[in-house]
């Protein structure tokens, strides 16, 4: 039945995973591959990097990573000045599942920011794993 569907439906099917093909490239060109929390964690212990949480400040002050930088989404284009001293340190960005961090990485590049990377899963996936969080 399933086999039948496919033969029949071959064009919708293709169509389908061109699509998702192309957003998937899209969204790798728009701010680079998103680090796994572990990658994350071994850059800013390493080289001294940062974790810059753009969720809103009531979200931030629930839970945010330790020593992490707040942000919000919305004013990151006017407080970047904040930023300048880490124009050449690791950035990973952090939202709250991972998505809307790609968006403020391409930001943090065009300004300079060369290794601006988001993180992937954002939040959730650093609750899900159980690692520490500092509440306000």
């Amino acid at each position: 039945m399933i086999f039948q569907f496919m033969a029949e439906q071959w064009v919708l099917i293709a169509a389908l995973a061109t699509t998702l093909t192309l957003l998937a490239l899209h969204e790798s060109r728009k701010a680079g591959p998103a680090l796994s929390i572990s990658e994350a964690v071994q850059l800013v212990n390493d080289e001294g990097g940062v974790f810059l949480d753009i969720r809103e400040a009531q979200e931030f002050a629930r839970g945010h990573i330790t020593a992490a930088l707040n942000i919000p989404a919305g004013s990151l284009a006017s407080r970047i000045g904040e930023l300048e001293k880490l124009r050449e340190t690791p950035v990973v960005v952090v939202c709250k599942m991972g998505q809307s961090a790609g968006s403020a990485t391409k930001t943090l590049r065009q300004q300079g920011f060369s290794r601006a990377q988001k993180l992937a899963g954002g939040m959730m996936e650093w609750e899900a794993q159980k690692l520490p969080v500092v509440k306000q």
